[in-house]
C-alpha cells in the first residue's frame, strides 16, 4: 500500500492536498468553523433556503408523519407518496410531462447518460462539463467527443462527422459550475435539431435562480421545450438534497426501466423530499429572493473588478476569482479564512493546470455589510500576494 503514502506525499508537494473544513451548525450567510464566526462564500445555498423555517417544518412534519426512511429502493416498496408529489411538482414548475426523482445530481447524470447511449453511439460533451457528466459517458461505452468550451463551431464539425453512429447525444452544463458561465443553448438548440441529435442540459447550478420565474436555462432562453432532457438538482438553490430529471412521459418511463442508479438505490427520505416540496412553493410563491441574490451578484463582481481581480467572464451567481499557481491560491484561501471569510481555493484537477482560482458564490442573505466585509479582506489579501 506504499503507493498511497507516495500519492498523498506528491499531493502536498504540489499543493493539491485536499482536507475538509467542519461548517459548526447549519448553512447560511454566516458559519462557525473552529468556533468562529466567518462569512461563507463557498456554499450553493443560492437562495438561502437550506435553513429557512418553513422548509425546516416541512421536513419535522415528514418526520413524525413517515419515520426517517424511506425503507426500499422506488421499484421494491420505497415510492411514498411524498416522491409522487414532489415528482409532480418539479414536472410543473419546469414545464415539462414528467419527471423523475434521483439521489444527487451525480447519480441522475450517471444514470440517464449511461441508460441511452451504448456502444455504437457517440455523445458530445463540452470541455468543462461537470465531472458526473465525464463519468456517465465513459460508463456508458460509446464514443466521446469533447469540445473546446461553448466552441459551437467545434461541435457543428464533429456533428457532420456523426452520421455513421446509431444515436447522437449532446451534453452541456446550464451554468458551469467552475467558471460561472452560461452554454450557448440557443446555438446548440438549433445544432441538436438540425443533426438529430438528442440534447441533455445539466442545470444544477441554474434552477432556482435563471429565468423569470427560476426555471432555469431553457427559460432564460425562451426555449420552451427544445431541450430534450433536463437535469437539475434540488441541493444548491432549493437546499434540500437529490436529484432530477425532466423530460417527456416517455423518458421517464424509459429510465425507471433502465437507469440503474434509479433502480438499484433505497430512495430518498421523506424528510428531505417534503423539504424540498417546501422550498419549491417558495420559489413559486414569488421571485424576492431572486431579486436580493441578483443585486448581490452584480455588488460583488463589480466591486472584485474594481479592486483589480479578473473575474474570469463570470455571468452567474458563481464568481471565478483567478490566482493561476496553486500554492497561492491555497495560501489565500488561507489568509482569507483567518480574515473571517470562507472561500475554497479550486486547483487541478478540478481546473486545468496553471488556472487555480477562489470560487465565490453568492447568496440572498448575504447582507451588504457580509460583503463590504469580505472585499475588504479580498483586497488586502490580493494585496499582500500581490494578486492585484
Amino acid at each position: 500500500m506504499d503507493f498511497i503514502d507516495n500519492e498523498i506525499a506528491r499531493l502536498k508537494r504540489e499543493g493539491l492536498y485536499r482536507e475538509l473544513k467542519i461548517i459548526e451548525g447549519g448553512q447560511g450567510a454566516k458559519v462557525r468553523i473552529g468556533g468562529r464566526e466567518v462569512i461563507l462564500l463557498s456554499s450553493n445555498n443560492y437562495l438561502g433556503l437550506a435553513s429557512h423555517p418553513e422548509i425546516k417544518k416541512a421536513a419535522i412534519s415528514a418526520i413524525k408523519k413517515y419515520g426517517c426512511g424511506s425503507g426500499a429502493s422506488r421499484l421494491i416498496s420505497g415510492s411514498m407518496e411524498l416522491h409522487k408529489e414532489l415528482e409532480e411538482k418539479i414536472a410543473s414548475f419546469k414545464k415539462k410531462e414528467s419527471a423523475i426523482l434521483f439521489n444527487s445530481g451525480y447519480t441522475a447524470n450517471l444514470g440517464v447518460i449511461s441508460s441511452i447511449c451504448g456502444r455504437g453511439d457517440v455523445i458530445f460533451s463540452d470541455k468543462l462539463n461537470h465531472a458526473s457528466i465525464i463519468d456517465g459517458c465513459l460508463l456508458s461505452g460509446a464514443e466521446l467527443k469533447r469540445y473546446p468550451h461553448k466552441d459551437i463551431d467545434a461541435l457543428e464539425r464533429f456533428l457532420k462527422k456523426s452520421s455513421g453512429f446509431k444515436k447522437k447525444l449532446i451534453v452541456t452544463d446550464g451554468i458551469f459550475s467552475m467558471d460561472g458561465d452560461i452554454a450557448p443553448l440557443k446555438e446548440i438548440v438549433y445544432l441538436s435539431k438540425r443533426y438529430s441529435a438528442i440534447l441533455m442540459v445539466d442545470d444544477a447550478h441554474a434552477t432556482g435562480v435563471l429565468g423569470k420565474n427560476g426555471r432555469g436555462t431553457d427559460e432564460y432562453f425562451g426555449l420552451d421545450n427544445s431541450i430534450d432532457i433536463i437535469m437539475g438538482t434540488l441541493s444548491k438553490a432549493i437546499g434540500s438534497f437529490g436529484g432530477f430529471v425532466t423530460g417527456r412521459k416517455k423518458l421517464i418511463e424509459f429510465l425507471v426501466n433502465r437507469a440503474r442508479s434509479f433502480i438499484y438505490t433505497t430512495s430518498l427520505p421523506p424528510s428531505v423530499v417534503a423539504s424540498s416540496i417546501a422550498a419549491i412553493d417558495i420559489i413559486e410563491k414569488g421571485h424576492d429572493l431572486r431579486d436580493l441574490l441578483w443585486k448581490n451578484v452584480s455588488y460583488l463582481k463589480e466591486e472584485l473588478k474594481n479592486i483589480g481581480f479578473d473575474i474570469m467572464g463570470s455571468e452567474s451567481q458563481i464568481i471565478p476569482v483567478f490566482v493561476g499557481d496553486t500554492h497561492r491560491v491555497v495560501e489565500m484561501s488561507q489568509m482569507l479564512l483567518k480574515e473571517g471569510v470562507f472561500v475554497q481555493g479550486i486547483r487541478p484537477p478540478t481546473v486545468p493546470k496553471g488556472k487555480s482560482r477562489l470560487r465565490v458564490t453568492v447568496m440572498a442573505t448575504h447582507s451588504k455589510a457580509d460583503l463590504d466585509a469580505a472585499l475588504k479582506s479580498f483586497k488586502k489579501t490580493g494585496k499582500k500576494l500581490k494578486i492585484v
